[in-house]
């Protein structure tokens, strides 16, 4: 089906309440358009506001790859890894694993690769504009991070690995003499090697971003409606969005941005998406003696990060396959603890716990673009480890198609239809 252009697109409703959710809203109401942002508000919260702060610009090169697969068994959490495929939820992360296989091909690698970096180089220059507009530039940290290594043999295979990744606009240097004594001082462990990477940055605070962003959405006229996006409704060929409650929602242009659970909404249009729940785990601490200008920490020996933030210190990471709604595995806390306990931090432990679903496609790329089978619907999601990096220029790139601007980032790598189509069953007309 062609696709048209929609010229006066007057009123947007935003489903989703992550930071993608809310930079498109964001983005459509700076444009003058009446926007709706649809947030469920509901425990766990969108992977946004649970995960390290960090805008990883280095992370260039699609987790979908050869490197992976050949080093997946290593990292799988029954050998202490971070990696986690729970036997219940086979059914969810079995077929997902295998399309990953598939994108992981070196063709298709190369290609995901030179689409990802394209959005990567734009990500902080997009974070430094959204955060001006909104008038909290001091959220934004850009003093990079250090990767730490606990044995000289991984030091110079992890170091080596880096050397040969491509890291997009970062670039690394080996940590100096002070800086070692910096983090030798605060572990009870001396760090064989450590490297700091530079053109990274860091959300001083997401709770802080999270308030500051609707502070500014809010004063653009834009209205938040808590609730849950239920299905979409088809009548002539455009959509409006039906709620849990049963009540009906309306608008020029519906952005489907819910994470995870964007899937649920988009499948029964005729869209194939097969998107997956990669589960993500933390432990914080308001209590802690960490310094609050060090740079997030990467303990690349266990698969962690640690990062600073105003309200305190927190300790994130694992990969856990599985369906959106599968329960938390307590076994995950339990291995932060342990990590911190090793690691001889003071204040996250016990600590509060969290786990949030990372929405993932299987080419570890994200998915933006505006649908061929109801032509009022746009989508943005699919973000997996990077949609707190990606979330600003994410936003302006879904208000740019929906008002016809010019983009300068070619965005056909991402579209959704990458991976099929199949007939709209569940669609219902008015």
């Amino acid at each position: 089906m062609a696709i048209t252009k929609w010229s006066h697109v007057e009123t947007a409703i935003v489903v989703g309440g992550g930071i993608v959710g809310l930079s498109c809203a964001l983005n459509l109401a700076k444009r003058g358009i009446s926007t709706t942002l649809v947030d469920p508000a509901a425990l766990p919260r969108a992977a946004s506001w649970g995960n390290a702060g960090h805008i990883a610009v280095e992370q260039a090169e699609p987790l979908a790859s050869p490197a992976t697969v050949r080093h997946a068994w290593r990292r799988l959490f029954w050998r202490g890894g971070p990696l986690s495929l729970p036997p219940r939820e086979m059914a969810a992360w079995l077929p997902f694993v295998i399309r990953m296989l598939i994108a992981a091909q070196p063709q298709r690698f190369a290609a995901g690769k030179i689409a990802l970096a394209a959005v990567l180089a734009e990500a902080l220059p997009a974070w430094r504009r959204m955060l001006r507009d909104a008038g909290a530039r001091d959220l934004l940290r850009e003093d990079g991070h250090f990767v730490v290594w606990e044995t000289a043999r991984s030091a110079k295979i992890g170091r080596a690995n880096w050397a040969r990744a491509d890291i997009g606009t970062a670039r690394f240097r080996d940590a100096t003499i002070d800086e070692m004594t910096l983090l030798a001082s605060l572990l009870d462990i001396n760090p064989a090697g450590a490297i700091r990477f530079l053109g990274s940055g860091q959300i001083a605070d997401l709770d802080a971003l999270e308030k500051a962003l609707g502070r500014q959405y809010e004063a653009l006229g834009g209205i938040r409606h808590v609730a849950v996006a239920e299905r979409f409704d088809i009548n002539d060929g455009r959509a409006s969005l039906v709620l849990k409650t049963g009540d009906g929602l309306a608008a020029d242009a519906i952005i489907v941005a819910a994470g995870a659970a964007s899937g649920r909404l988009l499948a029964p249009l005729g869209h194939d998406v097969p998107i997956i729940a990669e589960r993500g785990y933390h432990i914080e601490s308001s209590q802690t003696d960490w310094p609050a200008n060090l740079p997030p920490v990467v303990f690349e020996d266990r698969s962690i990060i640690l990062t600073r933030f105003v309200s305190g210190l927190r300790v994130a990471g694992f990969v856990e396959f599985g369906n959106l709604d599968g329960a938390p595995d307590p076994r995950k806390w339990a291995r932060l603890r342990a990590h911190v306990g090793a690691l001889g931090l003071s204040g996250p432990m016990p600590g509060k716990e969290w786990m949030g679903a990372r929405p993932t496609l299987p080419d570890y790329l994200p998915a933006i673009g505006r649908s061929r089978c109801v032509p009022n619907i746009y989508y943005a999601f699919g973000h997996q480890h990077l949609g707190l990096t990606l979330g600003p220029i994410t936003g302006e790139a879904i208000a740019a198609m929906v008002t016809g601007a010019p983009f300068a980032i070619d965005l056909a790598p991402f579209d959704i239809d990458r991976f099929g189509r199949k007939r709209g069953r569940h669609a219902r007309s008015s």
